[in-house]
């Protein structure tokens, strides 16, 4: 069920898999046995399922059953926008664990179901083809790489293998309230879809992910410390893109006005986290200074004549660095 190509990357790498004991999540953890991928666990409790308690002593009991490392984290209180802060108290999680293990992938069990639902909310909102497609079997992240092993397959196909094989997994039930926005759109659009159009769906993502590959090239990003910076390809779709995953690899997303802003070649400050700059043909993405800061007159001499843009200087002003690789670039231009 994993595709050969991506096999024979998974097993030369270490691998961490975010565990749930749902039953994405644990198809993925026995077809990963099955291949002989070598591979550890991660999983998080949020605390507010009394089920949470059971699936994350079964977490325990597969990594011991199988000779695994189970890494857990117990999350804080989450008051308010619950899905969006326990995506990133999971991401911080996992990469923290990464940074200190040495793992060079992340497997998410994401399946064609989530990819499809993705997209439906993505066309409602508004969006081009490159958000349309949305998650990829392999993205780059900064020191890491996001891989989703299942993409390519149905929940159906996944629940169909967990049975043939007499599986245990947890159904977890806030996946059935639908006053969450993806609940919605699964119970109500995607699944309705799938389950009469399913290998019209399948076929789409490949011309999809064909035709995004013609669209986007990938561009190489680099960084001083937290100040980060390309050069423009000059074609708005990849540099937005580009922008994008950087600032969801920060656990940050753009809003559909930022990208507007951003393809008009406005500066933007992202979620007031994040300045994204478009000046001398490069973009510069660096931390949002929330306290004012006072510059000293020769500071500000030099921003002068460089140029450089105002609201990127209380940053420069705190960071050498990056003050130096910046002075660096437009004396070049």
């Amino acid at each position: 069920m994993i595709e050969e190509s991506l096999l024979l990357t998974l097993k030369s790498k270490k691998n961490l898999l975010a565990f749930s004991g749902g039953a994405d999540s644990t198809a993925l953890f026995f077809l990963l046995l099955e291949h002989n991928i070598p591979f550890d666990i991660a999983i998080v409790d949020y605390g507010v399922r009394e089920q949470s308690k059971e699936e994350v002593a079964y977490a325990r009991e597969l990594a011991k059953t199988h000779n695994l490392k189970c890494h857990l984290h117990t999350a804080p209180k989450i008051e308010k926008n619950f899905e969006a802060k326990a995506r990133e108290i999971r991401y911080a999680f996992f990469e923290k664990i990464i940074k200190k293990e040495g793992y060079e992938n992340l497997l998410t069990a994401h399946h064609l179901g989530d990819r499809f639902e993705w997209l439906l909310m993505q066309f409602c909102k508004g969006a081009g083809c490159v958000e349309l497609v949305g998650m990829q079997k392999e993205q780059k992240r900064e020191f890491y790489t996001l891989v989703r092993p299942l993409l390519h397959l149905d929940k159906k196909e996944l629940l169909a293998y967990l049975q043939a094989n007499k599986r245990v997994y947890f159904e977890d039930e806030s996946n059935m309230d639908e006053d969450i926005k993806r609940n919605s759109f699964r119970h109500n659009y995607s699944l309705p879809l799938l389950e009469k159009y399913l290998g019209g769906i399948k076929k789409s993502f490949e011309y999809l992910d064909e035709d995004r590959a013609e669209l986007i090239d990938e561009i190489e990003l680099k960084s001083v410390g937290d100040f980060t910076y390309f050069k423009s390809s000059h074609n708005k779709r990849a540099d937005i893109f580009a922008v994008d995953k950087y600032l969801k690899s920060q656990l940050y997303m753009l809003s559909a006005s930022e990208r507007e802003a951003l393809k008009k070649g406005l500066l933007v400050i992202a979620g007031r986290r994040f300045i994204v700059s478009q000046d001398g043909g490069y973009i510069f993405i660096v931390p949002y200074e929330k306290e004012k800061i006072k510059l000293d007159e020769k500071f500000k001499d030099t921003c002068r004549v460089l140029k450089i843009e105002p609201k990127l200087r209380p940053y420069l002003y705190k960071n050498s660095n990056a003050f130096s690789k910046i002075k660096e670039l437009f004396t070049a231009i």
